[in-house]
C-alpha cells in the first residue's frame, strides 16, 4: 500500500491529487505545521533527514521530491494517460513543465515568502530595518520576477488549453502549486483570464476535490 507523508498547506497536496487521478489506493499520514513558525514538525525528520514533505512509501521504496514522486508513479502506472506519448512535442513540453514547476517557478515564490515574514522573525529593535529591506527586495527584485513568470504562464496557456498541450496531464498537477501560490499573493486580475480559468478547471475536477478531502484543509484552494 502506498503511504503519503503529507504536510498541511504544502506541495504534497499534488501527490494526493495525482493518486486520485490515477485511481490508486493509498494511505495519508498527516503532519501539521507549527502554528507560530509555520515549519514542519520534527516528526517528519524521522521519515526524511530534511524533514520535508511530500515523502512517499511504496513497499521498500521511499521517495522524496514531488517531481521524482510523480515520475515514479507515472512509471508504475503508465496506462493512467497522464503524460503525452514519447517523442512528441507535447512530451517535450511535459518534461519542461515538470521540472520548471519546482525549479524556476518556485524560486521567486519562496523568496517572496521569506522576505514577507522576515520582519516578524528578527529581534524587535531590528524590525524597522528588516521591514525596509523586505519592502525593497519585494518591490525591486521579487515582485517583478513573479510578474514575469505569471505573464509567461498566461501566454503559454494561450497556446493550448493545458500546459503540455490540449490534454490534461501530470504537468498541470505539478504547475498547480506555483499557479495557486502566486495567485494567493496577488489575485489574478482581468489581464490573466487564462490563469483564472486554469484554476477554476483544476479546482472543479472530482479527483482534486477528493484529494482535498483526504489531505485536509488547504489554503490555496
Amino acid at each position: 500500500m502506498i503511504t503519503v507523508h503529507h504536510l498541511n498547506d504544502s506541495r504534497s497536496q499534488r501527490v494526493l491529487w495525482l493518486l486520485e487521478e490515477m485511481g490508486l489506493p493509498y494511505e495519508v499520514k498527516r503532519y501539521q505545521r507549527d502554528a507560530k513558525t509555520n515549519l514542519a514538525p520534527p516528526a517528519l525528520k524521522a521519515i526524511h533527514p530534511l524533514g520535508k514533505s511530500p515523502v512517499l512509501d511504496d513497499g521498500e521504496a521511499r521517495l522524496a521530491e514531488t517531481g521524482a514522486i510523480i515520475e515514479y508513479l507515472l512509471e508504475t502506472c503508465p496506462s493512467a494517460g497522464l503524460r503525452p506519448a514519447p517523442g512528441t512535442p507535447e512530451a517535450r513540453r511535459f518534461t519542461y513543465w515538470l521540472h520548471y514547476a519546482e525549479g524556476s517557478a518556485m524560486t521567486p515564490l519562496l523568496l517572496k515568502l521569506i522576505f514577507t515574514v522576515l520582519p516578524k522573525r528578527v529581534p524587535f529593535l531590528a524590525r524597522g530595518v528588516a521591514k525596509g529591506i523586505s519592502q525593497a527586495m519585494n518591490a525591486n527584485m521579487i515582485d517583478p520576477q513573479i510578474t514575469a513568470h505569471t505573464d509567461y504562464w498566461e501566454a503559454e496557456l494561450g497556446r493550448s488549453e493545458w500546459f503540455a498541450g490540449d490534454a490534461f496531464s501530470a504537468a498541470d498537477i505539478m504547475m498547480s502549486f506555483p499557479v495557486e501560490a502566486a495567485g494567493s499573493r496577488v489575485p489574478y486580475g482581468p489581464d490573466k483570464p487564462k490563469l483564472k480559468a486554469f484554476l477554476q478547471k483544476i479546482h472543479a475536477r472530482p479527483a482534486y476535490q477528493r484529494a482535498l478531502e483526504r489531505g485536509g484543509p488547504y489554503s490555496y484552494a
